[in-house]
């Protein structure tokens, strides 16, 4: 056992202007981790370096670098609803079984998020950051002159690789910057994940409504059939975009935990100073901090099994330390398998539910006798703007005493599931849209706190693993979805039954998280 004390503790204080030498308050965060789950040497080295940033404070690198992240956001919530958006008349044109495309679209993101999750961990944050939207752009744009269903199916799923990674690198990269007072920004970061479902069905109702062959046609060629590869030729061309203002119009410097954890402390604390300068400010760190803290525990550690407690990664492979080092301990162990589960759980029931709601409200309103694509699509547009001020909601709950992560992830949860429920007992397509603007405000709520509680979780140097881990496990659910679809009978509420029990088991589990992110420091 380490004789170093249980908790790290330091203050933190509200950031000072460069004109305001007033009094600060300030208060006392403690390190996520008050035992051995995280390596004695890296956890010390970790808490000076949490210290330095924090006394950097939130200035502009990090505020640019909130919208910056946000484009993974956007990105992966355009990309994954697409193959929703564009079901109804893709299927018209090529004459396909629906589920088929989403299921190629997963299998893509899937891929995605093992290799991009883990591999940033290996080789750094900065190259899978460029890449993954450099992909989707590219891809994206291609899938809208597909001849045929094989070939949009097959450019959908390497569109997927791309859009696979961004969840868990961009949210490796931001949280990797942020001073331990304002890691609530996190949860906010999920208003990219907002708007991005509300452009994309901005864009997808009047281009689709006004451009698709009439529901009721018997045939439809290409040249009538335009507005869903008009929807893939704009939404590729704003992920390029998006993608060159990363590269060219902001320099993202790599993640000085990272390097901490790879042993590179001299760039490590080399980036510090470069955030610190560039936001105006300077910093005090210095390598000697950083080998002082680690000398301390130095002794405790030659007295242990030193292959077993070799700390950083320092070789650029695959292996599974990086896994390993996420099942350490008992308590560890139980923390990453209840994230996984929980991702793979909301993963198969919200994938189910969402991947098919256009499809779902189109079915529904034929039954209803309003099934016109303008009014499916406005359905949509309606249901994201819903979802918008769930971000913000989502930001401020996290921060509530008592309650913080993990009570605002099971609440959300379970009202998620409730909406879910109730939604079957609409007998018009009002009541149906009525209910569903619960489920998506609730439901934005909830993957506003998933998508930022695990990277808080996470070690920084298994950072990348661990989001690449439990996207993993939503991704894996996400093809399993597609395929209950091609089975289940969508003409009943038992989908929807499935959806929402499993999004309430899904919240009591949160209950179980045996870290809280809640006023302290991840590291």
């Amino acid at each position: 056992m380490s004789d170093q004390p249980a908790e790290l503790t330091y203050t933190i204080e509200k950031e000072k202007t460069l004109d305001n030498d007033s009094d600060s308050d300030s208060k006392t965060i403690i390190d996520l981790y008050d035992d051995d789950s995280v390596d004695p040497v890296y956890r010390a080295k970790a808490h000076v370096l949490s210290n330095a940033i924090q006394e950097v404070g939130m200035g502009r690198y990090q505020w640019y670098l909130f919208a910056v992240a946000g484009f993974g956001w956007f990105s992966d919530s355009v990309w994954p609803i697409l193959a929703g958006l564009i079901l109804s008349p893709a299927v018209s044109e090529f004459h396909f079984n629906g589920p088929f495309l989403s299921l190629a679209l997963n299998i893509g993101l899937f891929v995605g998020a093992v290799f991009w999750g883990l591999g940033c961990d290996v080789w750094g944050r900065r190259l899978s950051w460029n890449i993954t939207l450099l992909i989707a752009g590219i891809f994206g744009l291609a899938a809208g002159g597909s001849p045929g269903f094989i070939t949009l199916a097959s450019l959908l799923a390497v569109l997927g690789v791309g859009v696979g990674g961004n969840l868990p690198v961009d949210s490796a990269v931001f949280l990797d910057s942020l001073p331990a007072s304002h890691q609530y920004l996190l949860t906010i970061l999920s208003i990219w994940w907002c708007l991005g479902q509300l452009i994309a069905s901005l864009i997808a109702w009047p281009l689709i409504a006004n451009f698709s062959c009439s529901e009721t046609a018997t045939s439809c060629t290409r040249s009538q059939n335009m507005g869903w590869r008009y929807l893939l030729f704009t939404l590729g061309g704003v992920t390029l975009l998006l993608c060159f203002v990363r590269m060219f119009a902001f320099k993202l410097f790599e993640s000085p935990r990272y390097l901490l954890g790879k042993g590179r402390d001299a760039e490590a604390v080399a980036v510090v100073h470069q955030i610190a300068e560039f936001n105006g400010t300077i910093s005090k760190l210095s390598v000697e901090q950083l080998i002082v803290a680690g000398d301390a525990v130095k002794p405790l550690e030659d007295k242990t099994d030193n292959k077993k407690r070799h700390i950083l990664a320092e070789d650029s492979k695959f292996n599974l330390g990086h896994i390993r080092a996420l099942f350490k301990t008992r308590k560890m162990a139980w923390s990453t398998s209840l994230l996984i589960a929980l991702w793979g759980i909301i993963g198969l029931a919200s994938t189910l539910y969402n991947s098919f709601l256009p499809y779902l409200l189109a079915s529904r309103g034929a039954h209803f006798g309003d099934s016109s694509y303008y009014i499916t699509y406005r359905n949509q547009v309606i249901l994201s703007v819903i979802g918008v001020p769930g971000a913000f909601i989502a930001g401020l709950g996290v921060e509530v005493p008592y309650i913080g992560r993990r009570g605002t992830l099971a609440i959300s949860s379970g009202l998620t599931g409730a909406f879910l429920f109730a939604s079957t007992t609409a007998r018009n397509s009002n009541a149906l849209l009525g209910w569903n603007c619960g489920y998506a405000f609730f439901s934005n709520i909830m993957y506003g706190v998933l998508y930022a509680v695990s990277p808080e979780i996470f070690p920084a140097k298994d950072r990348g693993t661990g989001n690449g881990l439990t996207a993993t496990a939503t991704r894996v659910f996400g093809i399993i979805a597609p395929i209950i679809a091609l089975y289940a009978n969508l003409d009943t509420a038992v989908p929807v039954y499935i959806a929402g029990a499993l999004i309430i088991f899904a919240g009591l589990l949160a209950l179980l998280l045996p870290y809280e992110p809640r006023g302290k420091a991840s590291i």
